[in-house]
């Protein structure tokens, strides 16, 4: 993906076919309401010119192992016969059928839910959301509020007005065996709240969310990025990228660089590829000699690495016929290719 680095620290994008949407956590985030990320990472991951790759923490395996000892936490000691799981909903790949978004009916905003109370008519009439945390000084007056937005974003959408935060509070031992851990009173608190209540201009956050769709993604031009907030991914696109501060004396200078380091190392390597290429060109031929009829591809596996001949048809064209029968040059097309060569400088006499 082509990016333009412009003065006023935003980024240009071509606007993605398939833009990603606008999930709970992202909404808070877009509204500066994200402690972990900014408005400019979420743009980042939308318009998918980069997202940070995920990864298991202590912390996200631990969330996942106790929610849904949570769910039955509230089940049984809230007498909750009516909550709803995704697994209800959706079935138990409801994240493989769904694509990960249970809002599948509306544009730009999706994301899911962790549980539903079903009302008497059969249709959703509370949220709740689950939580874990070591830091419980965040909940000791209040919802943390980017956790609150996320989770009013999933009612909105449902035309549900309360909502339920369960949060369990976790040690340092739970973290390294979350299986043990039990959900009880002493260890998770259930804070409610109603959306009409806390967000009487949900409407209006909407509405801002939208507008900065429109404006960011649309459009293909990022938020102003901070250097110091947004430096990690910064840095990752910069490394991909030429920047407006990148004149061609810094850029020389950076390439030739680079350029005696990988000189180095191909010396360094080629003892080794040479040898490489003779153990793949001999298992090559030995591979080719196991094929049968109707075989598209023969293998052999090591410990960590599976070496697989392919067979293909393809179709050649003939060039010194096609001239000897004076047709070459009737279809021939002739383009421009630019190519740069990297050559060692020779030295003034």
């Amino acid at each position: 993906m082509k990016l333009t680095w412009s003065k006023n620290n935003t980024i240009s994008v071509m606007p993605p076919a398939r833009p990603k949407k606008i999930t709970g956590t992202r909404f808070a985030a877009i509204m500066g309401l994200n402690r972990w990320t900014t408005p400019f990472n979420v743009w980042c991951a939308v318009t998918r010119t980069y997202e940070e790759p995920f990864e298991d923490t202590i912390y996200t395996i631990a969330g996942k192992t106790i929610e849904p000892k949570q769910a039955e936490f509230m089940r049984k000691s809230y007498f909750m016969p009516n909550l709803v799981t995704p697994t209800d909903m959706y079935g138990p790949d409801y994240f493989k059928k769904t694509y990960g978004d249970f809002f599948h009916d509306v544009p730009i905003f999706g994301g899911m839910w962790d549980y539903l109370l079903m009302g008497e008519d059969g249709k959703p009439d509370t949220v709740l959301e689950m939580k874990t945390t070591k830091r419980s000084e965040d909940w000791a007056d209040d919802i943390p509020e980017y956790y609150a937005m996320q989770a009013a974003l999933y009612a909105y959408l449902l035309g549900v007005d309360r909502v339920l935060m369960v949060c369990s509070f976790l040690g340092d031992n739970d973290y390294a065996n979350p299986d043990a851990f039990v959900p009880s009173a002493k260890n998770t608190i259930v804070r409610e709240f109603y959306l009409s209540e806390r967000y009487p201009n949900m409407e209006a956050l909407v509405k801002a969310a939208t507008n900065w769709w429109n404006i960011h993604v649309l459009k293909g031009v990022s938020p102003e990025y901070d250097e110091k907030a947004d430096a990690d991914i910064l840095k990752v696109l910069r490394s991909q990228t030429v920047t407006p501060d990148d004149d061609m004396t810094s850029m020389l200078a950076e390439a030739e660089a680079l350029k005696g380091q990988i000189e180095t190392r191909k010396a360094e390597m080629a003892p080794l590829e040479a040898r490489y290429k003779v153990l793949t060109d001999a298992i090559k031929d030995d591979l080719m000699g196991r094929f049968s009829e109707g075989d598209k591809s023969v293998s052999a596996a090591g410990h960590a690495y599976e070496f697989v001949v392919s067979r293909a048809n393809t179709t050649k064209y003939d060039s010194k016929a096609m001239k000897a029968d004076g047709v070459y040059d009737k279809y021939a097309v002739t383009d421009s290719i630019f190519k740069l060569s990297v050559k060692p400088k020779k030295e003034a006499s």
